[in-house]
């Protein structure tokens, strides 16, 4: 029997159970991963998990966490070996602050790109609000590539930063995003791990339809 059990919606659509997932796998959790539909008595269930609908939901031992930030927290001081900040503490602010802001922000680019993994779109039309926030994405990645080195946010091994920002990349996929040379080679890193080929494996084999549940994209 696995040691935890992590509650998630559709592979293929939701962007939070993505970074849930990442981050429980980087934690090196022995993970059960249990996929709700939109229906009925999926929905009771998750009630009864979490009040408040949000998925991912991770449950270790008597320990329920539903948020992907508590998460990482929550992974973070029960498996500090695994490295999911950076060892330096300013580098951990940085790396706090650039997941703070792609948890609360990037609204525009979030409703006007949806995460589909399966999907491709060319010429795709970009409005103001969402080019405003790739900008921002740019900027932020860029800065931190420079100043660590590369080739993922904070140097050799991926941590909490480039899991909140990997369904970023598969967007910028989906969309066909034009990047800086910088950016480009950092997206198809993060697309080329390892980990990301196992959970877009598992997304080709999901329904079509959009899980109701996954209403944060």
């Amino acid at each position: 029997m696995a040691e935890a059990t992590l509650t998630i919606s559709s592979r293929n659509y939701s962007s939070w159970s993505l970074r849930g997932w990442l981050l429980c796998r980087m934690a090196g959790l022995d993970l059960d991963v249990q996929v709700l539909s939109g229906d009925p008595a999926s929905r009771a269930e998750l009630l009864h998990l979490t009040p408040s609908f949000l998925v991912p939901r991770l449950t270790h031992g008597a320990v329920r966490v539903w948020d992907v930030l508590a998460i990482a927290q929550y992974l973070t001081e029960v498996r500090p070996e695994a490295g999911l900040l950076p060892d330096d503490l300013a580098m951990r602010s940085w790396s706090r602050s650039i997941s703070g802001e792609m948890h609360g922000g990037f609204i525009n680019l979030r409703s006007a790109l949806p995460m589909n993994l399966r999907a491709r779109y060319t010429d795709f039309k970009l409005w103001g609000g969402a080019q405003a926030d790739i900008a921002r994405v740019v900027e932020i990645w860029q800065d931190a590539l420079k100043a660590h080195g590369g080739p993922y946010l904070f140097g050799a091994r991926p941590v909490v930063a480039d899991a909140m920002y990997a369904p970023v990349c598969t967007r910028f996929v989906t969309y066909g995003v034009a990047l800086p040379p910088d950016c480009a080679a950092y997206r198809d890193r993060i697309m080329e791990w390892d980990l990301m080929r196992e959970w877009i494996a598992a997304a080709e084999d999901e329904p079509e339809e959009i899980e109701e549940l996954d209403m944060e994209f």
